[in-house]
């Protein structure tokens, strides 16, 4: 696949095979059954795996979301992780300006929430380097245990870290969709998270758009996963369970099952097989 392939109102999945893993992976973006546009979109490459959802209405959140994208794709996977994360940086502050520049037929202004996750090298072993700015999400599944990895930037989230909501209050609070940091939005300067992980055989990362977890609690969608034999399966099922309920909003999801690499050869290429 190539480097700056957006998806939209798609589904695909392949396999990317570099830092001696072998990484099956599946993305599903559907707009779900409320909204006539699809805002949100996904990224899929070799050891990138993002997702961004788009605001601002109509065209300017599909431009938000695809720039934010577009610019994070110049990202190398497989690299020092200080040096990865100083170069997203960078390339945020970059989307950015792009961002603030759409001209919309609103006073909404576009902007964007961007998450996922790089390969990267980190003391002598590929780690994941998951960066966060909204409230979409990345997960990983680990021994059949669901944890989220990124902390949501919005409003029911501070009154959850306060005490004042619980996270399944949170959830289908009226104030869920206001969120405190975005790509854009007539925001400042991003100010993105960042957190490092090893990327572990058996693994499932799961990256998505709160049109899921909207929808789904996270022990449903820990269910959906450990059931699913593959990554495709596991993100056809999440997406129809989100369906099945409504889907209020546009729902996009990657998933990423880690496996050993079976190629002996340690310089065998990259390999992105998509299907």
């Amino acid at each position: 696949m190539d480097a700056a392939t957006i998806v939209r109102d798609a589904s695909r999945c392949g396999t990317d095979t570099l830092a001696g893993l072998r990484l099956e992976w599946a993305v599903v973006c559907n707009v779900g059954r409320v909204r006539d546009a699809n805002e949100d979109a996904a990224l899929v490459a070799p050891g990138k795996y993002l997702i961004a959802d788009g605001m601002g209405g109509h065209d300017s959140g599909e431009i938000a979301s695809e720039a934010a994208l577009l610019t994070l794709a110049d990202v190398q996977s497989d690299q020092d992780q200080t040096q990865t994360q100083l170069a997203l940086i960078e390339l945020l502050e970059v989307a950015q300006g792009k961002i603030g520049a759409i001209a919309g037929e609103s006073d909404r202004r576009a902007g964007t929430t961007a998450t996922g996750a790089v390969l990267v090298n980190h003391e002598g072993a590929p780690h994941w380097l998951v960066l966060n700015i909204g409230d979409s999400r990345t997960y990983r599944l680990q021994g059949g245990v669901l944890e989220q990895l990124t902390v949501d930037h919005s409003q029911v989230q501070e009154f959850v870290d306060a005490g004042f909501l619980t996270r399944e209050e949170a959830r289908i609070d009226p104030r869920r969709n206001v969120i405190t940091r975005a790509l854009g939005a007539g925001m400042a300067a991003p100010q993105a998270d960042f957190f490092s992980l090893p990327a572990l055989v058996g693994d499932v990362i799961l990256v998505c758009s709160d049109g899921l977890t909207g929808e789904l609690p996270d022990e449903e969608i820990a269910d959906i996963l450990r059931d699913a034999d593959s990554a495709e399966a596991g993100a056809e099922a999440l997406v129809d369970a989100a369906l099945a309920l409504g889907a209020h909003d546009n729902v996009t999801l990657v998933v990423i099952v880690v496996h050993e690499d079976d190629v002996t050869d340690g310089d065998a290429p990259v390999v992105a097989d998509e299907s």
